[in-house]
């Protein structure tokens, strides 16, 4: 993994890699005749430093030392001097072997930090490198950061003071004009920092802060050109070899970084290849099952029609029942309303005999008034009426009575044959109704047969059914098993599914960003091996869930570990997190541990690089008290016995049976899917199961098919059974129903019969009155005897009056007769009319109530039809054909429910096929895309870096050539970037007196002002805030060492926004005074007592 710092300067070489190119190929074209500043970086937010430092006016650089070819530039006013990055003091405590150096103030332009060996120079140099950000190893003073700390103190402090001020100033509102950085070491090599702002109070902890610190001043501490100490100054400079001179030049200008980028991009680009490649195959299969889903779906259309149409076919059948029920209740009305009209007539009957019997009765009074007044003088003439009206009512008694046993006779012999055709019909009925109810039972039989058979195969069914997804549960999980094993030849990861890689990736990003206080471990069963590969099977039973899972230190970690798999996996389970601290050394297992002479424990099966793995399996599963026994009997014998194995309290065979001491279980898993070694022998052993499981499949079809077409059968059956017995029964209803009437009719009577009864009813009772009068006028008859002979005389007188009267009388008597025979006539006919009207009446109010009912009833029917369907259809057809439509189609469509299962399930598999589908298609083209991309940048910045290269060797060369020119040397350096080597050629004094010699023929102080040339000519082409030189004059003469001061001087005079700090033993007492020059003297070191610190700050 790169660096974050690596990343930080790699922003800055691409974004201003062409306008570095144009504005150096632009001065090569001119000859080098005159350099312009130009800015490098287009970014605002950035630092801003110029790519060409210095404006050179060199006509001829070989032939004139009077002209000054060092880079210059105009020198600002004191107040511009504000480049933000430069240190402006550094204090030490605890550090090495020094318990307080400083705080030492810097200068912003050129420092000089003397004193002798010992002093603490050295220190202040590493305490710089480690405090921004530097490792231990860059320093060349110690492998680790707790050498730092002084011996017997439990840390280290370093405290530095970076300028924070001007346009390049970061986060100028928050920290002010200066950024304080704290670090603290302590003995166990922890570094923990504390930034603050310029009043000292904190605003971070954070390294990540530091890091955008460097970032935003371009200080590179780890870069020898910022900071050369004097381990890398022997090691590049000082070595003979030319591959080292060539490495500290690409290491100087971070070329040597770019050339390790390109090669880690082009790695991501071929593993990025061969991922396209993996993922091909997968898309394949991915669109296969993509297609067989759509296949599917689109047979939901069919489905979807067949529902409409039965949802249009129901909401006809409402409507329909409610048009037959409308056409019934036509009649219905038609005959109340006729039944109605017929009233009248029945009334105007009534009303013509009623007026007829008042018109009769009137007559009937009238003659008998005239008959009593006629009669009312003699009571002799009251006994004589008395005796005629007896023997008419007993003439017509005897012609009623005769009348009615002529009618009765009538209806015997009537009634006779009538009665023996009725006796007929019931026997014939009864023998009908046997036949029936026989031929209904066995119908029942036959259903109760087909409901059986029918119901036996659906649950053959089921049970194939239920069989069959179990199969295909097994089927598609060996097809996930056989693509994960495929997968796996190349990563072994993908065992343990197919995002496994792409979450190790996500974790792996995540720690690099500062996410994760701790990397995650996981899977489990991926960080572990098997000692005795027979065992994995047995292992694996044993851990289960655990090799899925992952181990995570803290509870953030555990959290954000859990958004990345929420990414990595958005459905279908994710791997287990268990959260435990992380301790460097594994658990000592040696007290509760099993330790068996003859078979291993889980914990000595395995092998376990990370501790922190081994403890989490032993906290979670107690893999050290777990033996592993391949033998199953020797298993059971050895936990089942009197003596089991001390602190063992289970153990597990080869097979992967879990025997405990009391019980034993026995493994559902046949092989191992994580842990097996042989991945070919797993694939043919999957692919053979397949084709088994794929057979078997092909077998249930071929019963299932057999099953479908039973219970279609049964179900014709079943349906016909039950049509003929419903018409069985509706046959048996109508006979009962004509048996109950034949049973109940009552004998008829003639129309005239009752009336004659009642007729004589009434003269019977008018007999007994008669005759009571009768009496009753004899007796006063006998009474008045007595007086009749005195009245005898008086008779004789009035006899002939007698006489006339009785011959008066008797018309009017049969005028009297006639008028009673009307009348009874009329009352005969007005109670036969009114008889009938009560009857119409009955019927009218019985057809009303049928007729109210049937409303109500299609007042239900229209009510459950407006909820089927609001609006009226018109449907013509009858309500029998759209049920047996609708069953026919209901049929259907639970059949092809059956085939085709939950729609809801159909719809989730073709959406969730097509997006995975989609999702790894535009996956594909994306990484196809960025493959396309990345190799045509990749081609055009090679070009670019091959081109800077060249430009940066060029201007290496002339900067150097013009520095030895400061002593009239000559030289050469010659690059060979095929062989990756620098070669560097000098020779004193004139070029053309002396032939060019290597360096190492020259003398110590030429060779160190010949180094001291070629760092500042490094200077000129790479930035920095400040620069570092340890002892840089210690090889030199005095002659040399003035000459390279001179140099670095006036290279520091025309930077002033530069700072510049040199380490150097000597006194430098022949410096010229200078504001710009600040002399730092260390005192000589007290070994009896701590050093003091002294600084001179001489301007």
């Amino acid at each position: 993994m790169r660096s974050m710092g690596a990343n930080r300067i790699n922003k800055r070489w691409w974004s201003s890699l062409y306008t570095v190119l144009c504005a150096a190929a632009a001065n090569w074209v001119t000859k080098m005749s005159k350099r312009k500043s130009s800015p490098v970086s287009d970014n605002t937010n950035k630092r801003v430093k110029p790519a060409v430092e210095e404006d050179v006016e060199d006509e001829n650089v070989s032939n004139s030392d009077q002209e000054d070819p060092l880079p210059n530039r105009q020198v600002p006013c004191a107040d511009e001097v504000v480049s933000a990055g430069i240190v402006e003091s550094i204090t030490l405590k605890n550090f090495m072997c020094h318990s307080h150096l400083g705080p030492f103030t810097f200068g912003s332009n050129v420092n000089f930090v003397v004193g002798n060996n010992g002093s603490g120079k050295s220190a202040v140099l590493t305490a710089l490198i480690v405090a921004l950000g530097g490792n231990a190893h860059a320093t060349n003073r110690g492998l680790s950061l707790k050498g730092f700390v002084k011996e017997g103190e439990s840390s280290a402090d370093v405290s530095i003071t970076l300028r924070n001020k001007g346009k390049d100033a970061y986060k100028p509102e928050v920290y002010g004009p200066a950024i304080i950085v704290d670090l603290r070491i302590t003995r166990e090599g922890l570094r923990t920092y504390k930034l603050r702002s310029k009043s000292g109070q904190l605003v971070s902890t954070k390294k990540e802060e530091l890091l955008s610190i460097l970032d935003n001043f371009n200080i590179q501490v780890n870069n020898p050109v910022s900071v050369l100490t004097q381990e890398m100054s022997k090691y590049f400079l000082h070595s003979k070899g030319e591959g080292d001179k060539y490495k500290f030049f690409m290491k100087a200008t971070q070329l040597e970084q770019m050339r390790e980028d390109f090669t880690y991009i082009k790695t991501t680009k071929h593993i990025t290849e061969d991922k396209v490649g993996q993922h091909s195959e997968c898309l394949k299969d991915l669109k296969r099952k993509y297609l067989e889903k759509e296949d599917r779906y689109k047979n939901l259309a069919s489905f979807d029609e067949m529902q409409t149409k039965l949802e249009e076919l129901q909401k006809q059948m409402a409507w329909a029942l409610v048009i037959e029920m409308e056409k019934e209740l036509e009649p219905m009305k038609e005959k109340l309303q006729s039944d109605r009209r017929s009233t009248e007539k029945y009334d105007e009957k009534v009303d013509e005999w009623k007026n007829k019997l008042e018109e009769a009765e009137r007559k009937y009074r009238q003659i008998q008034e005239q008959l009593e007044g006629i009669t009312q003088q003699s009571s002799e003439v009251t006994v004589h009426r008395c005796k005629a009206n007896l023997r008419d009512l007993e003439k017509d008694k005897v012609q009623l009575s005769s009348r009615i046993n002529d009618l009765k006779l009538s209806i015997s012999q009537t009634t006779g044959v009538e009665s023996q055709a009725k006796t007929e019909r019931m026997e014939q009925i009864q023998a009908e109704l046997e036949n029936m109810r026989q031929k209904s039972a066995t119908l029942g039989q036959q259903i109760d047969q087909y409901e059986h058979a029918c119901s036996r195969a659906k649950e053959e069914q089921g049970k194939m059914r239920r069989e069959q997804e179990v199969l295909q549960r097994s089927i598609d999980a060996n097809r996930r098993n056989l693509q994960t094993m495929e997968s796996s030849r190349s990563n072994r990861l993908r065992r343990f599914g197919e995002h496994m890689p792409a979450l190790l990736n996500a974790i792996q990003e995540a720690h690099r960003r500062g996410q994760l206080k701790h990397k995650p471990r996981g899977p489990l069963g991926h960080l572990i091996s098997l000692k005795d590969p027979e065992l994995a099977l047995s292992v694996e039973v044993c851990l289960k869930g655990q090799l899925q899972a992952f181990t995570c230190d803290n509870h953030e970690d555990e959290r954000v570990l859990q958004g990345l798999m929420a990414k990595v996996f958005p459905t279908g389970r994710r791997p287990t997190i268990i959260t435990s601290q992380f301790l460097p050394s594994v658990h000592d297992t040696r007290s509760r541990g099993v330790n068996h002479p003859e078979y291993p424990s889980v914990l000595q099966a395995l092998e376990i690089e990370d501790p922190v793995v081994a403890n989490c399996l032993i906290d979670q599963r107690g893999i050290e008290s777990i033996l592993l026994i391949k033998n199953r009997t020797e298993a059971r014998r050895l936990m089942q016995g009197k003596n089991p194995p001390r602190n063992c309290n289970q153990a597990f065979s080869k097979e992967g049976d879990q025997i405990f001491n009391n019980r034993s279980y026995t493994a559902e898993q046949t092989r191992a899917n994580y842990l097996s070694g042989d991945v070919e022998e797993e694939i043919r052993h999957l692919q053979r199961e397949m084709e088994n499981q794929k057979a078997q499949a092909n077998r249930f079809q071929l019963q299932m098919k057999k099953l479908d077409e039973d219970v279609k059968q049964n179900d014709g059956l079943l349906r016909r059974t039950h049509i003929e017995q419903r018409t069985t029964k509706d046959k048996i209803t109508k006979l009962e129903l004509e048996l109950t009437d034949l049973q109940n009719v009552e004998e008829s009577q003639s129309e005239d019969l009752s009336p004659l009864e009642e007729d004589l009813q009434e003269i019977v009772t008018k007999i007994s009155s008669k005759r009571a009068e009768y009496e009753e006028a004899r007796t006063k008859t006998a009474e008045l005897k007595a007086s009749y002979e005195k009245a005898e005389q008086e008779y004789k007188q009035h006899k002939e009056q007698i006489n006339t009267v009785a011959e008066d009388a008797d018309p009017i008597k049969e005028e009297l007769s006639k008028a009673d025979q009307e009348v009874m006539k009329c009352k005969h006919h007005k109670k036969h009319y009114e008889e009938k009207r009560s009857a119409h009446l009955r019927n009218i109010q019985t057809l009303q109530v049928n007729l109210e009912s049937k409303e109500q009833e299609l007042q239900i029917s229209v009510a459950k039809a407006t909820e089927i369907c609001p609006e009226r259809l018109e449907v013509r057809r009858t309500a029998r054909s759209l049920d047996s439509e609708i069953n026919r189609l209901k049929v259907k469509i639970t059949t092809q429910q059956e085939q085709q299962g939950d729609r809801e399930e159909v719809v989730r598999q073709y959406n969730e096929a097509l997006e995975n589908y989609k999702n790894m298609a535009q996956q594909m083209k994306n990484l196809t895309s960025f493959i396309k991309s990345l190799s045509n940048v990749m081609n055009d910045r090679l070009q670019v870096y091959a081109e800077l290269k060249k430009l940066l060797s060029a201007r290496c060369k002339y900067y150097f050539d013009s520095m030895l020119a400061q002593r009239r040397y000559t030289g050469s350096m010659t690059f060979d970037h095929k062989n990756e080597t620098l070669s560097i050629s000098v020779q004193p004094g004139q070029g053309n007196k002396a032939d060019l010699s290597d360096m190492r023929s020259l003398s110590g102080g030429e060779r160190s002002f010949s180094t001291v040339c070629f760092v500042l000519s490094l200077w000129a082409i790479t930035e920095a805030p400040f620069r570092c030189l340890d002892e840089f004059d210690v090889y030199m003469d005095m002659v040399n060492r003035r000459i390279s001061m001179d140099m670095m001087l006036k290279v520091a005079a025309g930077q002033r926004f530069r700072q510049f700090i040199f380490l150097t033993p000597q006194s430098m007492s022949s410096l010229p005074e200078s504001k710009n020059i600040s002399i730092l003297r260390l005192k000589d070191p007290d070994r009896g007592n701590n050093p003091e610190r002294s600084q001179d700050e001489d301007q």
